[in-house]
């Protein structure tokens, strides 16, 4: 059963999304979007177990990273594959949408 990954720093970040397909989820515990999108995230995580790393940063603990992805509205999904940003979502999304995204991108 797999588990999101909580991301704290920039060393983790990197380590993390360096190979294969990763989507990184910015969120903050007071935001109502971010709260919806939870128990997607959570899901997404079983789904994709194995074949994709599903990550969250909360913007207050990490705002470093916030900056530096240029995240100025929450929830923000990164894709990432291989370490390079591919695309992005701004906003609570659908599952399927967010899932087609990932398939597109293994």
């Amino acid at each position: 059963m797999g588990k999101y990954i909580e991301i704290v720093n920039k060393d983790e970040f990197s380590a993390t999304t360096k190979d294969g397909v990763s989507l990184v989820d910015f969120w903050a515990p007071w935001c109502g979007p971010c709260r919806m999108l939870a128990p997607v995230i959570e899901e997404l995580a079983n789904d994709f177990d194995g074949k994709a790393k599903i990550c969250k940063i909360n913007t207050d603990e990490a705002q470093d990273l916030a900056v530096e992805f240029g995240v100025r509205s929450i929830p923000t999904l990164l894709f990432i594959k291989d370490g390079q940003v591919v695309d992005q979502m701004i906003g609570a999304q659908s599952k399927v949408a967010i899932s087609d995204k990932i398939n597109s991108l293994l």
